[in-house]
């Protein structure tokens, strides 16, 4: 209400009400036209007749209008959801409650000294004094400001219940004393009956008790109120309501994976060989390395590699194999399609199976078997795919090391970790090879011989994107100031590099494997770019000129073919490494699986696209800074933040 802002319109009178019950004491009202017109106009009835327990001074005691408040609230909603459908009558003819209360209240009479709030303009709304009739059916009023006018009953909002004689000089200490009383532990206790009664509440709704309460009907107002009351934490992450990210697993999904632990439906399970002794299968006595960062949860890969007597390279990327508990179409697949992936945040992780089947049933675990699907690459003397083989696998993880610890251990040079080297070895000479390819030569056979190709076009081989990221962890994000960690992770660190040159050359293996035998399959490419790398040599080698190539290089994906990747520098590239956090790589694994047992492929490539659109999500931010006078494109400069408010996407840096 402009002037005051307390009371609300007609369709929000039951805190106003309360307001005047905790300023006087309450009064027995003599049976009245007004009551009924209350009772009409879908009001809370019981709001003259309410019982409090009052104070000795007077004020009613806070443990005892809890109920009241919280039926109020509720009859004020249903008025609000009457309103609705009273706009749907009034297309189709039908009179309105408006026109009905207005119809009866002409037939009433108001009395000398009520407290109402009526309607002087459009938008405005003013509190005033009955003091006497004028004409048949208007009234003059004496309103807050001291104004004496003549209004129609129409312009009547709200009569202030269990208030009778009121002098119009006692409105400004009305309305002082009532703003004290506007804190949300009032509303705080309305919540805890709604929550506990399992009463739903509308943003529509949320923003009318706000206006209530005098506060401003925003998005950070609401959700500083729900902090206030406790119905969030501290530090709430907005994004998991906005993107609709489920935390919490149904019965029925928990009960299905409950039962997979403890059953074993392995379609696989007579055509595994063992990488482990003891095995009466083909066996190899090698180490298995699992590299990731310290606190992963979903393990996922590992790595074993041996030098062959004519001096090349035998690689093996093992790759958990949670298809071998999962089936297409199941209770299981379906919610980890729904999800997509698991949301790795700095205050958790929200896996995309039930958490003790990703990391007890999938998961790669240090000295335990488990199930695999080991993808081999013999390589040629320059870094090519000399031959490969996709086999189902039983594993025993012999390391799981962090990248620091696995940077060490390449730094120590032991001999006893022989075979940490030559995956090193072997890193280095995929990425040159990478690095070395010039698609372009390929591209001129299907091209007519008077076209000309285009001057040094950027991704003849693969681009160097290696950048420093941050990662952060809190450890107590329920803790009004908690801890937070900051991680740098340099992409160029050799375990890094490692572990992502085997990662892409499975990908580059299955797309392989896929072409060959005609397999639908999540196939991912960058096409060429024909801008010239001298567009960006005079950025310096780094993170730099990374973003800048990666700025321009749009991915895209088929389903039927592999298509070039010229960021990889690759014939064709498929994600396989990450099924037990990325459904697009399960996806994979189903059809890969399904090939190797002789079986018809469980999804086609409209299928696979399909469910692709769905569960591809992109999510960052950018910010932008001003830097001084004579920096550099490729410049490094350090910045700090200014201001950062990440419910409103809000983030200011400036230069140090």
């Amino acid at each position: 209400m402009s002037g005051g802002g307390l009371l609300r319109t007609a369709c929000n009178p039951p805190l106003s009400g309360f307001l005047s019950l905790r300023f006087f004491h309450p009064r027995r009202r003599r049976p009245s036209a007004l009551s009924g017109r209350h009772r009409n106009l879908g009001h809370a009835s019981s709001l003259p007749s309410l019982v409090f327990r009052l104070d000795r001074h007077g004020f009613i005691e806070r443990s005892c209008y809890v109920h009241s408040l919280v039926e109020s609230v509720m009859e004020e909603l249903a008025v609000i959801r009457a309103t609705r459908r009273i706009r749907a009558t009034a297309k189709v003819g039908l009179p309105s409650s408006n026109e009905l209360f207005d119809a009866k209240l002409e037939k009433k009479s108001l009395q000398k000294g009520l407290l109402l709030e009526f309607r002087k303009e459009s938008q405005k709304t003013l509190l005033a004094v009955v003091q006497k009739p004028d004409g048949k059916k208007n009234w003059m009023v004496c309103d807050q400001n001291g104004v004496i006018c003549s209004i129609k009953p129409q312009q009547v909002t709200y009569v202030v219940p269990g208030i009778e004689d009121f002098d119009h000089t006692d409105i400004s200490e009305f309305v002082q004393k009532a703003q004290g009383l506007l804190d949300p532990s009032i509303l705080e206790c309305a919540w805890i009956e709604l929550s506990e009664n399992k009463r739903t509440v509308t943003a529509e709704e949320l923003a009318e008790i706000l206006k209530a309460m005098g506060l401003m009907k925003t998005s950070s107002t609401a959700v500083n109120l729900l902090i206030d009351i406790g119905y969030f934490p501290v530090h709430v992450n907005l994004d998991l309501f906005k993107f609709n990210i489920h935390t919490e697993y149904s019965e029925e999904v928990m009960s299905a994976a409950e039962n997979l632990l403890a059953v074993s439906n392995d379609l696989d399970e007579l055509i595994y060989f063992g990488l482990t002794l003891g095995k009466q299968e083909r066996s190899y006595i090698l180490k298995v390395y699992a590299i990731d960062v310290d606190d992963a949860d979903e393990l996922d890969d590992a790595l074993s590699a041996t030098r062959l007597p004519d001096g090349r390279i035998k690689l093996w990327i093992h790759v958990a194999d949670p298809t071998c508990l999962v089936a297409p179409h199941s209770i299981l697949d379906r919610e980890a399609m729904r999800r997509g992936t698991s949301i790795f945040l700095p205050t958790a992780t929200y896996p995309m199976f039930p958490e003790k089947l990703a990391m007890e049933g999938m998961s790669l675990q240090q000295g335990k078997l488990c199930r695999a699907v080991s993808v081999s690459v013999t390589l040629s003397q320059d870094g090519s795919i000399a031959d490969f083989a996709i086999e189902n696998s039983i594993i025993r993880p012999t390391y799981m090391l962090t990248y620091e610890n696995a940077t060490e251990l390449l730094h120590l040079n032991l001999e006893e970790e022989a075979a940490l080297r030559i995956l090193s070895e072997a890193a280095l000479l995929r990425f040159q090879w990478r690095c070395d390819q010039d698609w372009s030569s390929m591209d001129r056979l299907s091209l007519e011989s008077d076209i000309l190709e285009p001057p040094n076009p950027i991704g003849r081989g693969a681009i160097d994107t290696a950048t420093i990221d941050p990662r952060i962890k809190v450890a107590n994000p329920d803790d009004p100031e908690p801890s937070i960690t900051l991680y740098v992770e340099d992409q160029s660190n050799p375990a890094m590099r490692l572990v992502s040159e085997m990662m892409i050359l499975c990908g580059e293996v299955i797309a392989t494997f896929g072409s060959c035998n005609n397999i639908s399959l999540p196939y991912r490419g960058q096409p060429q770019s024909n801008i010239s790398a001298s567009a960006f040599s005079h950025l310096p080698e780094g993170p730099a000129r990374s973003a800048a190539y990666l700025k321009i290089m749009a991915a895209e994906m088929i389903f039927r073919n592999p298509i070039r990747h010229g960021l990889l520098g690759l014939p064709g590239y498929v994600q396989f490494t990450s099924p037990i956090r990325r459904y697009i790589d399960l996806l994979a694994h189903y059809q890969v699986k399904a090939f190797i047992r002789g079986e018809s492929l469980p999804f086609s490539a409209g299928e696979l696209e399909g469910m692709t659109c769905l569960v591809n999500m992109h999510v960052g931010v950018q910010a932008i800074a001003i830097v001084s006078a004579g920096k550099k494109v490729g410049d490094e400069l350090k910045v700090t933040i200014d201001e950062a408010h990440p419910r409103d996407d809000v983030l200011s840096v400036r230069e140090v």
